[in-house]
């Protein structure tokens, strides 16, 4: 019964330490949480972390899209199986107050049911000409719903033209779930085309594109461990 007892707590140690591993090397950075809880608490204490709306790092393709932290990265994992498909950028102020830009020029679109969310179509990839891509905005509106995108693009708008830094709206803290709100944010992500004209599903990774070469910030979680993405020359 001893070697028994011996054998499984051994088989208990090594899954223990496998499930730290996984953790550690697969979920979300511990640093990179821990920045974005004290930035949602203290902004004014931080303001050396924040990007600015419609900056542009060197001669990125894309501007900012909206004024602060850019607290989560593509590839970013909160629980087993999920990964980030876009950035977070933390505003650090309620919702409807901080202003939400377009990043690049294209034909924007809200379908009739989205109350937090547009997305601009981009003909021409700048990084890649001739390929369609999709530029995604969404948490633009209140933890109940209220909608806080521009009166310029209410449900059902299609395909109207917007040049880069046209104002969108605002970030808000909808989660998708009436009064079960996230922290005050823009979710921005680079979805990519159906190869037919359409956007594909912006929720699974595999369907949008790494955005640091269109910002020239460090925005892909595996390569950025702890550097709080800033440009690193003047806009």
């Amino acid at each position: 019964m001893k070697i028994v007892s011996k054998i499984l707590a051994a088989i208990l140690v090594a899954l223990l330490l496998l499930i730290c591993y996984y953790f550690i090397r697969y979920l979300l950075n511990p640093l990179r949480l821990l920045r974005v809880q004290e930035w949602i608490r203290h902004p004014e204490a931080h303001s050396d972390w924040a990007i600015r709306a419609k900056q542009r790092c060197s001669d990125a393709p894309f501007m900012m899209p909206t004024d602060g932290y850019i607290g989560f990265l593509w590839g970013d994992s909160f629980r087993p199986g999920h990964h980030h498909q876009g950035i977070d950028i933390f505003g650090g102020e309620k919702p409807g107050l901080t202003p939400v830009f377009a990043a690049y020029d294209g034909f924007l679109t809200r379908l009739p049911h989205w109350k937090s969310t547009v997305i601009i179509r981009i003909p021409s990839d700048p990084l890649n000409p001739g390929s369609q891509i999709w530029t995604y905005y969404t948490h633009l509106a209140d933890e109940a719903g209220g909608s806080v995108i521009s009166a310029e693009f209410p449900p059902g708008t299609s395909e109207v033209f917007v040049t880069s830094g046209t104002f969108l709206g605002y970030q808000g803290n909808y989660s998708g779930t009436s009064n079960h709100p996230v922290g005050v944010h823009l979710h921005f992500s680079i979805v990519l085309d159906d190869g037919e004209g359409h956007f594909l599903n912006e929720l699974e990774i595999k369907n949008t594109l790494d955005p640091s070469p269109y910002f020239k910030l460090e925005l892909n979680a595996k390569d950025n461990k702890n550097q709080i993405p800033l440009c690193q020359s003047p806009d």
